[in-house]
């Protein structure tokens, strides 16, 4: 054996893995061209409101750069800590998660905006903690499906009591209110328990009594229920319960096959509530049309397909805990794509869910970013873990 092969093998046998990071370039390049896309886009949606409220157009765009670089970092982070911390502390983000959820109801530290106590205040930003709060009871969920997967399996009660922490969870975001956050965790978190094993009988209980409930919160609440029936007839009343969809609407068909060009949206000019946030894939579709819808779509079909790749590839390694932390991930972004797009499209209620790379919000990008930073590192540890074993065999050949 050569002396490098000997250096390198020695190497893998006594940590487990390579020196060189191993990155999957899919991922890399699908999240650098959403992080374009939407910086381009929060810059074109957001001109006009800028102007109006700081008396310059890029105001937005500017922060918005410094929430990517914030989110490169904290993806760096996220790709630096090994995965088994998450598992080993697990636990304890779960309590964090809670307390988070129940400091931004407390008067004076959760602040409110449009009638919603979803911020606290960080000097230079608002951050929503719902967003961060999401990732540790999801990585909690996952580590309870590894430590108890017998009882998950074979007992109600040892599924009842994931369940549980969602649904208290839940209970917390929608005293906000936050609806479509609390959806999305009770959704992604269940799909992560019937991945884990949980038996599709059980599985019922939970998903007949949320989906039962959260529609008699949507009909009891006089502001869900207008948001409901603006939905389902939003010509019904353009000028109120329906203003944000039809705007939403006439922005898409406006963009027909290819759009009507960068910069040349008429809906982003006070128009369109909320257009470089919840409702940016609407200018999107207006200023590149169908072709570019089709594009974001596709990149975003790509994500979550590697993110659900990661999470197989991880399982085959024997990493159990890594594979339903991937498939969490995959899962949520897939997920709050599609309520996003579907919002903007008429095909779901408004849910104030923002598009996961491309709206402009620095609690989103943050967050989105950390995660996919620890999507890389499962990667990572899933392709370092068969390269450092197949390295003894290379060295015995040489």
């Amino acid at each position: 054996m050569s002396a490098p092969a000997a250096t390198v093998s020695s190497y893998a046998r006594s940590t487990g893995q390579p020196r060189r990071l191993i990155l999957d370039g899919w991922i890399v390049g699908t999240v650098a061209a959403l992080l374009l896309i939407g910086l381009v886009m929060v810059a074109s949606a957001s001109i006009g409101i800028a102007e109006k409220e700081t008396g310059h157009a890029f105001t937005y765009f500017q922060k918005q750069v410094v929430f990517v670089l914030l989110g490169l970092l904290a993806a760096a982070v996220g790709l630096a800590v090994p995965t088994r911390a998450w598992e080993k502390y697990s636990i304890w983000l779960m309590a964090g998660a809670f307390l988070l959820l129940v400091l931004v109801l407390v008067p004076g530290i959760g602040y409110t905006v449009n009638g919603a106590r979803r911020w606290v205040r960080l000097g230079f930003m608002n951050f929503q903690v719902s967003e961060l709060a999401r990732v540790m009871l999801l990585t909690y969920i996952a580590s309870y499906a590894v430590r108890r997967a017998d009882e998950l399996r074979d007992s109600f009660v040892g599924f009842m009591k994931p369940v549980g922490v969602l649904a208290l969870a839940a209970v917390l975001l929608l005293c906000e209110p936050d609806f479509g956050a609390a959806t999305v965790l009770l959704a992604t978190g269940l799909v992560v328990l019937f991945l884990a094993g949980a038996r599709l009988h059980h599985l019922a209980v939970p998903v007949v009594l949320g989906s039962a409930g959260l529609a008699l919160l949507a009909l009891i609440s006089p502001y869900r229920l207008r948001r409901l029936t603006g939905f389902l007839n939003p010509w019904g009343d353009p000028f109120d319960s329906g203003f944000q969809l039809v705007q939403s609407l006439i922005a898409i068909g406006r963009g027909a096959w290819v759009g009507v060009g960068l910069g040349s949206s008429v809906q982003k000019l006070f128009y369109l509530p909320e257009a470089h946030t919840d409702f940016v894939f609407a200018v999107f579709a207006e200023e590149f049309g169908l072709l570019g819808v089709v594009v974001v779509i596709g990149l975003f079909a790509l994500l979550v397909a590697r993110a659900l790749t990661v999470s197989r590839e991880a399982a085959r390694a024997g990493q159990t805990f890594q594979s339903y932390v991937a498939a969490a991930i995959g899962v949520w972004l897939g997920l709050q794509a599609f309520v996003n797009i579907g919002v903007n499209m008429g095909l779901l209620p408004t849910k104030g869910l923002t598009l996961p790379l491309l709206s402009y919000g620095g609690s989103s990008m943050l967050v989105t970013l950390g995660w996919i930073g620890v999507l890389l590192r499962i990667h990572h540890d899933t392709q370092a873990s068969g390269r450092a074993c197949a390295v003894p065999r290379e060295g015995r050949r040489s």
